[in-house]
């Protein structure tokens, strides 16, 4: 895993922009930093940037925990699932995916095939201080966040682990995680 800080001229990261011919697509658990981290990615590339989540809100006109209540997490999935197929057709830059997207056998296929799949890890600790900023994650809704994430991280990492780039998001600024993802795609090209 990518952990140390780099430094990246703006020619070098333009040059690297420039090979980059498929969407970035990044996964990993609730809290690591997809949304931010992608933002912050697609700024440096000179690409857009998109987040499923709000993708998927604005085509069912209801907010994800909404959706869960309603319906519940298959409902969910599967819309994800072609939110997600819809995003990579229109080749947007940077996706920032929920953090079951890469578990769904047919999305990761999808991702893998089409995508630059990129894995952000963190560790726990990282993710329930990250998380409990925001109320409005309805796997976290019922028990000890801790838990869910441990369980959630050993459920998933198998399923993660199949992006061929993994990168650890730290509790330092998000431009270090973005640049260690620019670097491991360079290498990865």
């Amino acid at each position: 895993m990518d952990t140390e800080p780099l430094s990246l001229s703006k020619s070098e990261i333009e040059a690297i922009a420039r090979r980059i011919k498929r969407p970035i697509v990044l996964v990993g658990l609730m809290g690591v930093g997809k949304s931010t981290v992608g933002r912050k990615l697609a700024n440096m590339l000179s690409l857009d940037f998109v987040d499923t989540d709000h993708e998927i809100e604005q085509a069912a006109a209801m907010t994800i925990p909404e959706m869960f209540e309603q319906f519940g997490e298959a409902y969910f999935r599967d819309g994800e699932r072609r939110v997600l197929a819809r995003l990579m057709e229109e080749h947007h830059g940077v996706i920032a995916t929920g953090g079951g997207a890469f578990v769904n056998d047919e999305t990761r296929e999808q991702i893998l095939a089409n995508g630059i799949a990129v894995w952000i890890d963190c560790d726990i600790d990282t993710l329930v201080q990250r998380t409990a900023r925001k109320d409005s994650r309805p796997l976290l809704k019922d028990g000890d966040p801790k838990e869910i994430l441990s369980r959630l991280h050993d459920e998933r990492a198998p399923f993660y682990s199949q992006a061929p780039i993994r990168v650890a998001s730290a509790d330092g600024p998000h431009h270090d995680t973005a640049l260690a993802i620019i670097e491991a795609i360079d290498r990865w090209l």
